[in-house]
């Protein structure tokens, strides 16, 4: 039987095309709120780093009632490292809201989540959003989505899209370009009239597949996900079915359904709903079903991952200062519950006892994790992120990416030329009317390794790029990535004005005045290729005839300070970077000059044998 008091529906789109504020509308219009409650902007955005990146990178759900009907919402990630997210939350829902910018039209991640909801046989409605914007060319982005999804294989019932022209941050909808909406209620009513609802055999036992999970302090593990099937009370004893078909007995302890941004406990849910059950230790792609007849529904399976950086324990001179877990023991644990949460990422033990292997969608995906574990007290080192090579047919193959830029005419030159260095093909290029060109590569995923600045420095911060995986291919051949050297500090001590103002000259400096450093350790980028020795913690000495600090204020160029993207951008195969709560640093894996130089001359000789 079909249910009519539920819809479930996901909202998907490209990064920054507004999915979190049109949440926000939704939930003030469905008076989740009372008129006097102070309200974030981007509530859904409830983690700490969602916030301060201005991204969504966990998928949530929410709830309304509107006219009787129940609505489950699940806003998802817009970037395509976290495509994890809204692959595994697709087998919640029965239909998606599509957003697109009615300005960019669809984008390579619109192309990637649509993609994922038509093979689900799930119903869209498009919803062209930031109509206001100057630039709007709605009819435009309607041919070129329609386009989309014949491209992608939609059934004539799937390609007969109702489409809504929206303002998220104004909470207005309207069938009509030509005429502003007052309110969200026609898209409402397009979710409840064109959005089927949930499938369900009430009389079946009990089935619910474990999409998410979260953890509260007081009631343990919580696992959310869809009922499938049948029935749940508080109280109930199921089971839990592993990926490998294991089956262990458990007993619900709480049962809870969503009601705008809370969980509302109840004492039984049907088949249809989203539920979250506490009391049960399953994990995400674990079914939960009725122990007297266990029956699994199929895993989840999401795209493996094409980069991969080793965390591995800080052994750098300044190890356990600043951090709170700093074992190998620590380090492994978090990684392997991290796995629990996020089913993009894998965690693989490599030779070393105190190194472990992560692999993640790209790197964003594991500057995320660095930056979680760091803010959780964590003290170690990752290296440089290199890409996944797989064997097909005898043939070693690597994966290659969809790269999308926009960048001014006048700039088109240097990004051209950026990217051909880079191993990047050409496929596509149209010149718009506001003089700004849009291009398309296919590129490996190597050459965008370190691309992003480069990128942004070529364009004077104005381009915009955007990437999606596209599968393997032939490996393109060498690559450089990585044109300038370091400039790494010649002893240990603590930067002064006098030192740095000294090795300013060879390159750009990372470091203010008054930081410890030590030898071996990245201060800044040389001019050069090659590396260079520089001292940064050099005093200007006292004469009689001047003071040891005159003269030498106000002469340091800007300093670059890295954040952590940039960080582990910059990052070349002899270096690590340092992660602990207070800093980042940039470090060889070599510390001293004598060993690289050693190293250095194993290579050449290693060099001239096998030639």
């Amino acid at each position: 039987m079909q249910r009519t008091d539920i819809r479930n529906v996901a909202i998907i789109a490209h990064v920054d095309h507004g999915k979190t504020t049109l949440v926000d509308g939704m939930l003030r219009q469905s008076r989740i709120f009372r008129d006097n409650q102070h309200v974030e902007e981007r509530v859904m955005d409830s983690n700490a780093l969602e916030r301060e990146r201005g991204i969504t990178i966990m998928a949530k759900n929410t709830a309304v009632m509107y006219r009787g009907v129940k609505i489950n919402i699940v806003d998802t990630p817009g970037h395509a490292d976290f495509g994890g997210e809204v692959e595994r939350i697709m087998n919640m829902v029965d239909g998606v809201l599509l957003l697109v910018d009615a300005v960019d039209g669809p984008m390579p991640q619109t192309k990637f989540v649509l993609r994922q909801a038509l093979r689900r046989g799930h119903r869209a409605i498009l919803v062209v959003n930031k109509i206001d914007r100057p630039q709007a060319r709605p009819n435009h982005v309607l041919n070129e989505t329609f386009d989309l999804f014949l491209d992608l294989g939609a059934t004539e019932e799937q390609a007969e899209f109702p489409t809504l022209y929206t303002n998220a941050i104004l909470g207005t909808a309207s069938a009509d370009h030509r005429h502003d909406g007052t309110t969200l209620e026609p898209l409402f009513d397009a979710i409840v009239d064109r959005i089927p609802g949930p499938d369900v055999d009430p009389a079946a036992p009990a089935q619910l597949l474990v999409t998410t999970t979260t953890y509260d302090d007081y009631i343990g593990r919580i696992a959310v996900g869809r009922l499938q099937s049948g029935t749940l009370h508080k109280g109930q004893a199921v089971a839990r079915i592993d990926h490998h078909g294991g089956i262990t007995s458990a007993k619900i302890t709480q049962l809870f359904t969503f009601n705008g941004l809370a969980r509302e406990e109840v004492d039984e849910a049907a088949a249809g709903d989203i539920v979250a059950v506490a009391g049960v230790e399953a994990g995400i792609g674990d079914t939960i079903a009725d122990a007297a007849d266990p029956r699994p529904l199929p895993p989840i399976r999401v795209e493996e991952p094409t980069l991969r950086m080793s965390f591995s324990v800080n052994n750098s001179p300044f190890a356990g200062r600043e951090g709170k877990f700093v074992t190998s023991r620590k380090l492994r644990e978090r990684l392997y519950s991290e796995l629990e949460r996020d089913v993009a990422l894998r965690v693989a033990d490599s030779d070393s006892a105190d190194t472990l292997v992560v692999s993640g969608r790209g790197e964003l995906h594991l500057a995320i994790l660095i930056e979680t574990m760091r803010r959780e007290g964590y003290e170690f080192q990752v290296s440089r992120p290199e890409v996944i090579l797989k064997e097909v047919d005898g043939e070693t193959q690597e994966p290659y990416e969809q790269l999308e830029i926009e960048v001014a005419q006048e700039e088109l030159g240097a990004v051209v030329e950026l990217t051909g260095r880079r191993r990047g093909t050409l496929k596509d290029m149209k010149y718009r009317d506001d003089g700004m060109v849009h291009a398309v590569y296919k590129i490996p995923t190597r050459g965008l390794l370190g691309l992003r600045q480069a990128f942004l420095t070529a364009t004077r911060g104005r381009g915009v790029m955007n990437t999606l995986i596209e599968g393997y291919g032939p490996l393109a051949g060498a690559i450089a990535t990585r044109e300038l050297g370091s400039l790494i500090a010649f002893e240990d001590g603590t930067t002064t004005t006098f030192g740095l103002n000294a090795a300013q000259d060879r390159g750009q400096l990372f470091l203010n005045p008054g930081v410890e450093v030590y030898e071996g350790m990245v201060v800044g980028q040389h001019i050069r290729e090659r590396d260079l020795e520089v001292n940064v913690v050099r005093k200007k000495h006292l004469t009689n005839m001047r003071s040891s600090n005159s003269d030498i204020a106000a002469k340091l160029d800007g300093i670059r300070e890295l954040s952590l993207d940039d960080a582990v951008e910059f990052l070349a195969d002899d270096e690590l970077l340092e992660v602990t709560p207070k800093a980042y640093r940039i470090r060889k894996r070599l510390l001293t000059k004598q060993d690289r130089d050693r190293a250095i001359g194993q290579m050449k000789r290693a060099a001239g044998v096998a030639s």
